[in-house]
């Protein structure tokens, strides 16, 4: 029976999935029928995902013999200090990863949505479908319980009265063979019971397993998005523990990465088999519990195919029909001759009302039109959005796994770059003249008289070193002092360094020189000098230039 619909066309990214390879764990290949219970196919969703878990491995790999080099270099690098690391390369790499990582973020966002949108459709059906077998199962057993409880029990009590009229217990016996025809009739319908599938648990547990997979997903583009901002963070503050933590974190996401892959992949490929030909699994499932005939009707729902319940529900109707008509008669002619019949007879006619009206909504729930639109809606959400949504979830995870093999590049290489900038400024510290923690261990180290020596050496390559001679020990009591007179005894009376910046509150104004300074006041008013403030010591050297 050919598969192929006027109102459903499964998509071309179906047909594309459907001719994926499928092999099992033994690498042989399977047929390609949507056959979920059966033990090879199940192993060709199982080898898909185990493509997946080799390509994580092949990247894992890659990484190790990328950081395996990145150390080699690093020792060839120490051995020849003239060779600096690159900065724009980890940049250029930081911001390709940043960008990957985003775009890898929005996919990811549209693909769960998509997936949501399709398994939410398919519930929907699964729900509306039970409502409707539901229906159609209440009606059958509540007409068939009026029929077989109220309508006999209202006979046998009119055969009582009508005992002494053989022609009104005549018309009773007729009636009771319409009512045994109608209950017949229902007996022919199928009961949708015998198939053992509770579509509202089944859509109740597809409900449950994809608000599970949603919330799985947005927690990992979160994830996702929270290690990528946070990399870019510790890049621009160069911080090496950021670093550190957010590769571990890293290395982590990239194995989810490949293994939701593995997942969404083998999901897809196994929903592609099934929308390609779904009406033939269909019919498959349902061939020993129904019969082909009314599945078929269900399916296809052509106004060119026979309904299969139209000739029990036509007798139905006639049968109704019938007992109607005999209830009138008796109505009409037993009644005065009998009024104790009246009340029986009136509860018929109520009962045969009430099983009209549910023939008349059994007719509308076993026509196709119902059903088959659930079955579309279920294909166009499973098929369509639910396919479309794996697929964006799959190249989620590959746009993902590549951001955080760049960024996993990228850090090693930022790191040692930190660590080399960290160690030029400690050499620039320990030779640095103007450095205020070298000034310090020379101030207060015992070998400061050698340390001079050997800055003062320093300084006779920038200038003069007649100038540099220390003056006598002056005596003052406050430490700024001890220090302004250190550096007077350096740069006193050499202009080249008359444009030093002030080291704390131990140098006049660069308006005065030093040597002037030195000569010109006392100690004391020195140490006067060391207490003003700095408003003070702009109108002091104002003072003075006048």
């Amino acid at each position: 029976m050919s598969s192929a619909r006027v109102d459903y066309i499964a998509p071309w990214w179906t047909y594309w999935l459907h001719n994926f390879p499928h092999i099992n764990l033994r690498f042989q290949p399977v047929d390609h029928t949507f056959l979920p219970e059966d033990a090879n196919y199940q192993q060709t969703l199982i080898f898909l995902a185990c493509v997946a878990a080799a390509g994580l491995g092949i990247n894992l790999l890659g990484l190790a013999i990328y950081l395996s080099c990145l150390c080699c270099c690093r020792k060839d690098e120490e051995e020849d200090e003239s060779k600096k690391p690159n900065s724009c390369c980890v940049t250029w790499s930081a911001v390709a990863a940043g960008l990957i990582c985003c775009a890898a973020v929005g996919v990811g966002f549209y693909g769960n949505s998509e997936t949501n949108d399709g398994v939410y459709q398919l519930t929907y059906s699964l729900y509306n479908a039970n409502h409707t077998l539901g229906g159609v199962d209440n009606l059958v057993t509540g007409t068939m319980g009026s029929m077989e409880s109220g309508l006999t029990q209202h006979l046998s009590r009119l055969d009582e009265i009508f005992a002494a009229r053989g022609d009104f217990v005549q018309t009773l016996q007729f009636m009771q063979q319409m009512a045994d025809s109608i209950i017949k009739q229902l007996l022919g319908l199928p009961d949708w019971e015998q198939l053992n599938v509770d579509l509202a648990a089944l859509a109740n547990q597809t409900a449950r397993v994809e608000y599970y997979r949603w919330l799985t997903y947005l927690l990992i583009l979160i994830l996702d998005l929270v290690i990528c901002l946070v990399a870019c963070l510790g890049l621009a503050k160069q911080s090496r523990w950021l670093l550190t933590t957010m590769m571990v974190f890293g290395v982590l996401t990239l194995i989810l990465s490949w293994a939701s892959l593995g997942a969404d992949i083998a999901a897809a490929v196994g929903t592609s088999d099934f929308c390609v030909s779904p009406d033939k699994f269909i019919m498959n499932q349902t061939k020993d519990l129904i019969s082909s005939d009314i599945v078929h009707y269900y399916l296809y729902c052509s106004q060119t195919l026979p309904n299969p319940f139209q000739q029990s529900l036509t007798v139905f109707q006639r049968s109704l029909t019938t007992m109607q008509i005999q209830i009138q008669g008796l109505l009409q002619f037993a009644v005065p001759l009998f009024p104790t019949a009246e009340r029986d007879l009136m509860s018929i006619q109520h009962l045969l009302n009430a099983s009209e009206a549910s023939l008349h909504q059994l007719t509308a729930l076993l026509d196709c039109r119902g059903l088959n639109k659930d079955y579309l809606d279920a294909l166009m959400g499973v098929c369509y959005d639910g396919v479309e949504g794996l697929l964006y979830l799959c190249l989620f995870s590959l746009l993902a796994s590549c951001a955080f093999t760049v960024m996993l590049c990228a850090i090693p290489r930022a790191w040692r770059q930190i660590a080399n900038r960290e160690r030029d400024y400690d050499d620039i510290d320990e030779e640095d003249p103007f450095n205020p923690s070298a000034r310090r261990m020379t101030g207060h180290t015992p070998g400061a008289h050698g340390n001079m020596h050997s800055f003062c050496s320093y300084s006779s390559s920038m200038g003069s070193q007649t100038s540099l001679h220390p003056p006598p020990a002056q005596t003052v009591s406050n430490a700024p002092v001890s220090e302004y007179m250190n550096q007077t005894a350096l740069f006193g009376g050499n202009p080249r360094y008359e444009n030093v910046p002030l080291i704390g509150r131990g140098s006049p104004p660069p308006s005065i020189n030093s040597q002037q300074f030195r000569n010109r006041y006392s100690p004391t008013m020195r140490a006067t000098y060391l207490s003003m403030t700095e408003d003070q010591i702009r109108h002091f050297g104002n003072d003075f230039q006048a």
